[in-house]
């Protein structure tokens, strides 16, 4: 059973006193968890004791298929409808990158996309990984996944964090995110809640027990 890991920032300095040259952390949790807010915060303790760059938190959203994919996908219109669910991620993508975010570890920066909301497509390029880096945290839903291309992207990471949060929290959180971004009503933000995010996060809360972490 995963242990909950209270104190994050002392723990990651702990482990940067060891001769690995790049770590390498999964964060998992719930749509609206606050995986991002988190990552964020973790940067900048992290950097703030000990330099900048030392750790450089990435999300797993610039693996979208782009729109141009889902049309290929033998029910597009499900595609859309289902956009961010487990299969609409390009997981021979995020595996390659991540591979090379290792590999690259004191050698070369490595480029890492976003997905850009007011295209709605992924973007090449809007992030880097420098080389000086030594720890490298990727937040997202799925990375603790084990099935349909999922199982190696977890199995690569050398601490899997899960963000135990409420789900009635996360999706409330997400309601609310989905007003402020897209203009819904509450009765939209709802819908679009079940009909999409509520399948996602019941997905999600299977993976929690493969973490080594859990963080409150």
């Amino acid at each position: 059973m995963p242990s909950l890991l209270e104190q994050p920032v002392p723990h990651v300095l702990a482990r940067l006193q060891s001769a690995a040259p790049r770590l390498m952390i999964a964060l998992a949790g719930l749509p609206g968890a606050g995986k991002s807010t988190l990552a964020a915060h973790l940067a900048e303790a992290v950097n703030a004791a000990t330099a900048p760059n030392t750790l450089v938190a990435l999300g797993m959203d610039g693996f979208h298929l782009t729109k141009d994919a889902l049309r290929q996908l033998p029910n597009p219109a499900e595609a859309f409808a289902r956009r961010g669910a487990p299969w609409t991620f390009d997981t021979d993508a995020l595996l390659q990158r991540l591979q090379r975010v290792r590999a690259a570890a004191g050698r070369a920066a490595v480029l890492w996309p976003d997905f850009q909301h007011d295209i709605g497509d992924p973007v090449e390029g809007a992030f880097a990984v420098p080389p000086a880096a030594r720890v490298v945290l990727v937040e997202g839903l799925y990375l603790l996944h084990d099935a349909a291309g999922w199982q190696p992207i977890s199995q690569l990471f050398d601490e899997r964090w899960y963000l135990d949060t409420p789900l009635d929290l996360a999706l409330e959180r997400l309601a609310q995110r989905h007003m402020r971004a897209w203009g819904y009503t509450r009765s939209e933000a709802e819908g679009r809640i079940a009909a999409s995010d509520r399948l996602n996060a019941e997905l999600v809360l299977q993976t929690r027990e493969q973490a080594d972490w859990w963080l409150a």
